[in-house]
């Protein structure tokens, strides 16, 4: 028997919830590092603009088909559109997000060991040298990363267990607003660093010399990621939504949200890099080799390390939960199966492929795919397959297919508000910028240019 469908309770429950599936360790990750690589400024400058002309657009079209109809993909487009060969699309995002959650869950893992570590006392006190070889060390035993990796899978399942209102709309009440007071108050510790307008001045001086063809494209592919674009994550969140919220309303608030987190990221971790004279591009291992150098020379530096990691455990969890919820809800509308059965079957699911993307730093290290080890593969195929494919035919279907009415109706909420020059700016986005920008990326990450 099919389970009554329900929705978020509140619009901010509603906002929260789909803030905290966008932010998650690439805003807090990936966007300082790569901002370290690209020219500070300059690559910030690129990305707003890749969040406006790109990521707004891809996100109100998602919106639009899960809100006008309450129905994942799949059912969603079969219902707008009859007989229209997108609905086998639906499946990429279901897959995509099942791989994706799966790999990210091992990173997952590695925060909640390095925050165990920082309760304890054993993460300080170490020379970089010594960091390096902590990672190494924890990636290379399998039984660490699997027992952290499942622990992580746990709590992101019982939360799930809840329901939509009672399990992810609460907790992201909750995490969402912590996550903001957290980086709000590193923001404070950084600045009254020595030195720290050094690293402000990184940040936010546009250095276009420094930028080049690759900002320009990691610009456009963390503002396209950031958002959890392309795998039907907002579909499948906006089918919760009421029908009276504002969905461009919705959109432009939590683009706003999203990049503000990645921008007080940056915030907390250059105006330290530079105060403690460590180099502000050090890239993918930023968070777990450079920034433990740091807090060991703060007063006060292990109770900072233990706030930090659980700042990038909300973060994490946050979006995996997100994830997660694709194809438990794909099967709830489609098989008409319990909630309870659909999340049994996509945590197992889940366990498998998180298993064994941990042990390919070790026990299955020998394992190839492409010339990439199980858990690089799946890390290039998520973002730079699933997620750009999912991207380019949503924005197609809604750009091309899908009819104006039905945009209309979305924008305006069945005419009560205007729409003014909003409608046409999608359109034209989703059209034209979009696709061509998204077949730049992937033609970049795939190496053909």
């Amino acid at each position: 028997m099919k389970e009554k469908r329900t929705g978020f309770a509140t619009r901010l429950g509603a906002i929260a919830a789909t803030v905290g599936s966008a932010v998650g360790l690439g805003n807090i990750w990936r966007f300082p590092y790569q901002a370290g690589e690209n020219g500070g400024g300059a690559y910030i400058l690129v990305y707003l603009i890749c969040v406006v002309l790109l990521g707004i657009p891809i996100m109100m079209s998602e919106f639009i088909i899960g809100r006008s109809t309450h129905k994942s993909m799949k059912g969603a487009i079969q219902e707008l559109t009859p007989g229209s060969p997108f609905k086998i699309f639906s499946y990429v995002g279901v897959l995509g997000a099942l791989l994706i959650c799966g790999y990210y869950s091992v990173v997952c893992g590695w925060v909640i060991e390095y925050l165990w570590n920082s309760a304890d006392g054993t993460l300080l006190g170490h020379t970089p040298e010594q960091y390096s070889d902590m990672f190494e060390s924890l990636v290379g035993t399998p039984q660490r990363c699997v027992l952290w990796t499942l622990l992580f899978l746990f709590l992101n399942f019982l939360v799930l267990s809840r329901g939509i209102q009672k399990g992810v709309e609460r907790m992201a009440n909750i995490m969402m607003p912590l996550l903001f007071i957290l980086l709000i108050v590193f923001c404070i510790n950084s600045l009254m660093l020595t030195g720290s307008m050094k690293g402000m001045d990184f940040l936010f001086n546009p250095k276009f010399e420094e930028l080049g063809w690759k900002g320009v494209v990691d610009a456009m592919g963390q503002a396209f990621m950031s958002l959890s674009l392309g795998v039907t994550c907002l579909i499948t969140y906006s089918s919760y939504f009421k029908d009276d919220s504002r969905l461009m309303k919705d959109a432009v608030t939590i683009s706003a949200l999203d990049t503000l987190v990645a921008i007080l990221a940056g915030i907390v971790i250059f105006p330290a890099v530079f105060s403690f004279g460590l180099e502000p591009n050090a890239g993918p291992k930023l968070i777990f080799e450079i920034l433990p150098t740091i807090f060991q020379q703060m007063p006060g530096g292990m109770v900072w390390s233990i706030l930090f990691f659980v700042l990038l455990f909300f973060a994490s969890i946050t979006s995996t939960i997100s994830l997660s919820e694709i194809p438990i809800t794909f099967m709830v509308d489609e098989y008409k199966i319990s909630r309870g059965k659909a999340l049994i079957i996509t945590a197992v699911f889940m366990t498998i492929v998180a298993v064994l993307s941990a042990l390919s730093f070790s026990t299955l290290s020998g394992v190839k795919l492409f010339e990439k080890n199980i858990f690089d593969f799946l890390d290039y195929v998520g973002p730079n397959i699933f997620m750009l494919l999912g991207g380019l035919v949503t924005a197609i279907y809604v750009g091309w297919f899908l009819k104006k009415e039905v945009i209309h109706n979305q924008l305006t909420n069945g005419g009560k508000y205007r729409s003014g020059f909003v409608q046409p700016y999608i359109i034209f986005c989703l059209r034209f910028i979009a696709p061509i920008a998204i077949i730049i990326i992937f033609l970049y990450y795939t190496g053909v240019f």
